[in-house]
């Protein structure tokens, strides 16, 4: 049996921001646990066939997230996430970055904020993400770069992990 999720992929270029609404098959502190524990993040934040690994997690104010996404091959592709605010299972905001696997950032590549926010949607959560960039070029190359796929095919890979999870 199949039921619709939400899911939302908006473009804003007026603001630069893409908002994403996703919704998830499981209670709200099972869907922030997901977003905020390496362990758990080490098994889906990163669209099929590739697969994540932590170096470093440190989930607090202050603190980062230094990751890699690796291909079936191997290369690894690092990204570096910057915790700036966080209200548990309610939200939080980070500014990403691409970055070598020493967490120094790649000033060549688009850099953003994420306001990830949490809310109950009856039984299931509802995650809602604004991403804002520093500019429409920004915005524009991580569209091109496969923004929009490469989300749907890992926030999938969530779906299987929580259900996974839950038995």
């Amino acid at each position: 049996m199949s039921i619709h999720l939400q899911f939302d992929f908006l473009v804003d270029k007026d603001k630069n921001t893409l908002t994403i609404r996703r919704e998830f098959r499981a209670r709200r502190q099972l869907v922030w646990d997901a977003y905020t524990k390496s362990e758990l993040l080490d098994q889906w934040f990163a669209p099929k066939p590739f697969t994540t690994k932590t170096k470093h997690m440190d989930f607090r104010e202050g603190g980062y997230w230094l990751y890699a996404m690796v291909d079936p091959e191997g290369k690894e592709y690092w990204g570096r996430t910057d915790y700036k605010k966080i209200h548990p299972i309610d939200n939080y905001s980070a500014l990403d970055a691409f970055c070598d696997d020493n967490g120094d950032i790649n000033p060549e590549l688009p850099r953003a904020t994420w306001d990830v926010h949490f809310q109950d949607k009856g039984e299931n959560a509802l995650v809602e993400t604004i991403v804002t960039y520093g500019s429409l070029t920004d915005l524009e190359k991580v569209i091109q770069m496969g923004m929009q796929e490469g989300l749907t095919l890992t926030l999938e890979k969530l779906d299987e992990l929580l259900l996974q999870i839950q038995g």
